[in-house]
């Protein structure tokens, strides 16, 4: 890991100012993140439970409420911490989460579509939806450019140091291209709809590519420099994060489209393009499951304990349940209505697991201590 020295403001100082933000870095976001996909995936699974969506609504708000606490803690971040929220920008191991942020504003607007209209009406989930998703889309976008830009012009990264971490930024906008199709149903018929569902794809496009850019530096890694170690070794779960969302991504232009959007011949090709991607990429992501599953399994029988990396486990399993749930709809097969009912129990597992532990850390003040602290 690299990290860069900056002055640091005096000791007093830090003391007075919100002490408890200073060591809050963006990867705290993957815990909304990791607890909005629980809300996402459950709304459309293919299986039908009495109170299902019920608790789903309420895991889709307890993202929101950690959404919005952790903004605000984030913000007291940058206000009294400047040298720490500089030093993380700088930092080529902590600043690709700042893709976090923008996937955690998604996920919970995405949320709100889906099942916000229950406890806060339709306007009001629209509303917020919106506000949501093109907040950021923005941020997305931005962190896609600017955090691969610090990445070459500032950061001294070493050969053998590349992270499925890495893909943060970049997955980014792949997020957006899955949630975006559910605002299209809101937006005038016509230009309006054509015009986001095709940015939508856009984002797929340019996620998808510099995806394909990116994953043969982090195999290479893993073949040449080894295994990670123990701490990082759940990141591996990432690479599951373009393979499963950018397969949700087709499924719902897939749905966009034939509801009248496009025009023919393009309504019937996205459709077609949904199952011939979605098809071949699920079962690259499920050989990956496989393979990081063995690498946990591994770095759990020497030793590895919990860390805020965990959370990894959560949402890129998230998106291959709703990419299992989009192919089930679009090919007709049961296997993949089955295929996301047990990932979604895997996902579910885990994220207690990380949930219960990340409260405890909190409670106990362990994960937010100073790294002489820990």
């Amino acid at each position: 890991m690299v990290t860069v020295a900056l002055p640091q403001a005096p000791a007093h100082s830090v003391r007075r100012s919100a002490p408890a933000t200073r060591h809050l870095a963006p990867n705290w976001y993957a815990a909304v993140m990791g607890t909005a996909i629980i809300a996402n995936a459950g709304a459309t699974l293919p299986l039908h439970m009495p109170g299902l969506r019920t608790a789903c609504t309420a895991v889709w708000a307890l993202s929101l409420l950690m959404l919005t606490a952790l903004l605000a803690a984030r913000t007291l971040h940058w206000v009294h911490h400047r040298d720490q929220a500089r030093a993380h920008l700088l930092d080529p191991a902590v600043a690709p989460f700042y893709g976090c942020l923008a996937m955690a504003l998604v996920a919970v607007g995405g949320g709100a579509l889906l099942l916000g209209e229950d406890w806060i009406g339709t306007g009001a989930a629209v509303v917020l939806g919106t506000v949501l998703f093109t907040a950021g889309s923005v941020i997305g976008l931005a962190v896609a450019v600017a955090i691969p830009y610090l990445m070459v012009v500032r950061h001294r990264i070493e050969p053998g140091q590349a992270s499925p971490v890495w893909l943060l930024p970049i997955v980014a906008p792949m997020v957006s291209a899955a949630v975006g199709p559910l605002l299209v149903p809101h937006l005038p018929v016509g230009q309006a709809q054509e015009t986001l569902l095709f940015a939508c794809f856009a984002m797929f496009g340019l996620s998808l590519l510099a995806t394909l850019v990116m994953l043969p530096m982090i195999f290479a890694r893993l073949m040449t420099g080894g295994p990670l170690p123990l701490a990082l070794t759940p990141t591996l779960f990432l690479v599951l994060g373009p393979l499963g969302q950018s397969t949700t991504a087709v499924n719902k232009f897939a749905d966009t489209a034939a509801s009248g959007v496009v025009p023919a011949p393009y309504d019937q090709g996205f459709a077609v393009f949904a199952v011939l991607y979605g098809v071949p990429v699920m079962g690259f992501a499920l050989l990956w499951l496989a393979l990081a599953a063995a690498m946990v399994l591994r770095a759990r029988r020497r030793g590895m304990r919990f860390a805020m990396t965990w959370w990894a486990f959560t949402f890129p399993v998230g998106t291959c349940v709703t990419g299992a749930e989009g192919l089930g709809k679009h090919t007709g097969l049961a296997v993949y209505d089955w295929l996301a009912v047990a990932l979604y129990i895997v996902l579910v597992a885990a994220w207690a697991v990380a949930l219960t532990h990340t409260t405890r850390g909190l409670l106990s003040g362990k994960l937010l201590a100073t790294p002489a602290q820990k």
